[in-house]
């Protein structure tokens, strides 16, 4: 299943290394990304693929929460199902 993955928050060192490390850990692949800086803020959005399609999303979203605090930024993880369907309407 294709995911979309923002992170926005104060710049700083490692957060893509945490973000990447931590997809690793759940053998979720990147696809795509595209990162700037924006004044001091770190954006980021990814497109990944998740390796089950019955994954327990909620799950995943606790564990990034985690990681957000952690990190000092938002993080958030949808199904790119949702945007798509978006410009489907």
């Amino acid at each position: 299943m294709k995911a979309i993955l923002t992170t926005v928050g104060k710049d700083k060192v490692g957060i893509i290394a945490a973000v990447s490390q931590w997809l690793a850990t759940k053998e979720i692949n990147i696809i795509d990304l595209s990162q700037t800086i924006m004044d001091d803020y770190f954006t980021m959005m990814m497109l990944v693929e998740v390796p089950q399609a019955n994954v327990d999303f909620a799950q995943l979203q606790s564990e990034l929460q985690d990681l957000s605090v952690e990190l000092g930024v938002e993080i958030n993880l949808r199904n790119a199902e949702i945007y798509d369907a978006m410009h489907f309407l």
